[in-house]
């Protein structure tokens, strides 16, 4: 929850730890720096001796349109990260990465797997605001439409432990892709399942047009129903971020459950 000002803080302890809105999730909380500037997410490959970052991406947290409301799990996303030029992607191999494998390895513990780092990049350089052990969700939509390796080989490098036998990093389409999630309507609150979607056996294929089903069900009518706040995230490569979006929002115009929602500034900034 991003508190602006000391009311909204104390309304958010309040919502937590008196209301219960969050149930047993908002039973601890953790008091944060207030960090301004703009989100890059960064995942990367290791196997606890090599790093192989992947290509940025910055997610839309926000509930509404400008920003608004509560924080999501992710109601879009585009990549490349406007803010991750190559200053702020080496500052995040040397001074996040590196050293969160270099303390793991201290610890004893050995690392192989996918290492997501969410960061804010601060007037003072890039700040991490989590560590994930997975790929995140919507980033990696727009990043696997961007890969054009086959990342096969370089998960198996990372299960391996051989990141450094391979002859060289993935390599990426230079054009933008962008992501953009349909919700249920009162998502992240609670929220209806079970509804009707429509349209997606029109979506054309394409490999640069691609709908990630996130909180869908297919029943045995061979129909797909809602079954999760966020439903799936129509993604699209673009030779510009704008054009990347607009592909993302035509296929929406043609997709439909009740209550569908989706916001419509992905991307703008």
């Amino acid at each position: 929850m991003i508190c602006n000002t000391h009311e909204k803080a104390r309304k958010a302890v309040t919502d937590c730890m008196e209301l219960s809105v969050f149930g047993d999730s908002g039973s601890t909380i953790v008091i944060e720096e207030f960090l301004q500037g703009q989100e890059v997410s960064i995942h990367a490959l290791t196997d606890s001796k090599t790093i192989v970052p992947l290509e940025s991406a910055m997610d839309h947290k926000a509930a509404f349109d400008n920003d608004k409301g509560p924080n999501t799990g992710g109601m879009g996303s585009i990549s490349p990260a406007p803010a991750a030029n190559p200053r702020t992607m080496k500052q995040t191999e040397s001074q996040v990465l590196l050293q969160a494998i270099h303390g793991l390895l201290r610890e004893g513990r050995q690392y192989q797997g996918v290492l997501y780092a969410g960061l804010m990049v601060t007037p003072l350089g890039p700040r991490l605001l989590e560590f994930n052990a997975r790929f995140g969700d919507p980033e990696t939509q727009p990043l696997m439409l961007r890969m054009k390796s086959d990342i096969v080989p370089f998960l198996a490098a990372t299960a391996r432990g051989d990141l450094a036998g391979l002859d060289a990093g993935p390599s990426w389409d230079p054009r933008p892709a962008a992501c953009v999630v349909a919700v249920a309507d009162d998502y992240p609150g609670a929220y209806n399942k079970g509804q009707h979607i429509s349209g997606l056996d029109q979506v054309p294929e394409s490999d640069e047009l691609m709908v990630f089903h996130a909180g869908t069900q297919r029943r045995p009518d061979g129909q797909f129903y809602t079954n999760g706040g966020r439903v799936f995230g129509v993604t699209a490569l673009g030779s510009t971020v704008q054009t990347a979006v607009k592909r993302c929002y035509e296929v929406l115009g043609t997709l439909s459950f009740q209550g569908m929602r989706y916001r419509k500034d992905i991307g703008r900034r």
